[in-house]
C-alpha cells in the first residue's frame, strides 16, 4: 500500500476510520527504490470531501480524538 506523508497511517490504530487517501485504493506493495510522491491528498469519507463534518480539515495530523466527528477504526 502507498505511504501516505510520513506517516505510515495504513498501518496506524489511531486514525479516524473516516480518513480516506489515494493510496488505498492502490492494490501495489510498497517499493522503497521508488521515490515517494508525498501528494498528502486526503478526504473525509462522510462528506466526500477535505474537510470533516466539523468543516476542519481532513488529514493524518488533524483527524484525532480531540474532534467530535472522530471514529477510532
Amino acid at each position: 500500500m502507498e505511504r501516505a506523508g510520513i506517516a505510515r497511517i495504513d498501518q496506524d490504530d489511531d486514525r479516524c476510520s473516516h480518513l480516506r487517501w489515494k493510496g488505498m485504493y492502490i492494490e501495489a506493495e510498497w517499493d522503497p527504490t521508488v521515490p515517494h510522491g508525498n501528494d498528502r491528498l486526503f478526504w473525509c469519507h462522510h462528506t466526500q470531501t477535505c474537510l470533516g463534518p466539523d468543516g476542519k480539515l481532513a488529514d493524518e495530523y488533524e483527524c484525532n480524538d480531540v474532534r467530535k466527528c472522530y471514529h477510532a477504526l
